[in-house]
């Protein structure tokens, strides 16, 4: 898990975008994606209640575990699982902290 505007280094693996939204200030073509899976993305809805602060992070994580089920998220969650299947996976993020962030709900799924 890391921040997209972190230089892309060999060891990446695959790097995979799991923002709904581009981030700001980024080419496409300086990104250095295999992929951008908006689908395995939060809603809007919860994205904005959110707002990445730190002490929603716990009703986030719960809510945003709950929207996985939707069929769209579970099929992008299913492919993010096969992409780390035998090979590293990097999932990349713009949010200022990647630790509070749907890549961090991500990871942990994709550990277990």
């Amino acid at each position: 898990m890391r921040r997209i505007y972190e230089p892309a280094e060999e060891q990446d693996g695959k790097r995979v975008l799991v923002d709904r939204l581009w981030p700001r200030g980024v080419k496409k073509v300086d990104a250095h994606l295999d992929e951008w899976s908006k689908d395995v993305a939060p809603s809007t809805e919860l994205r904005k209640w959110y707002r990445h602060e730190p002490a929603k992070f716990e009703e986030f994580s719960r809510r945003y575990l709950a929207e996985l089920d939707d069929p769209a998220r579970a099929e992008a969650l299913d492919h993010l699982r096969e992409l780390a299947s035998g090979q590293r996976l990097t999932l990349l993020t713009a949010t200022k902290n990647a630790e509070i962030s749907e890549a961090s709900v991500l990871a942990t799924i994709l550990r277990e």
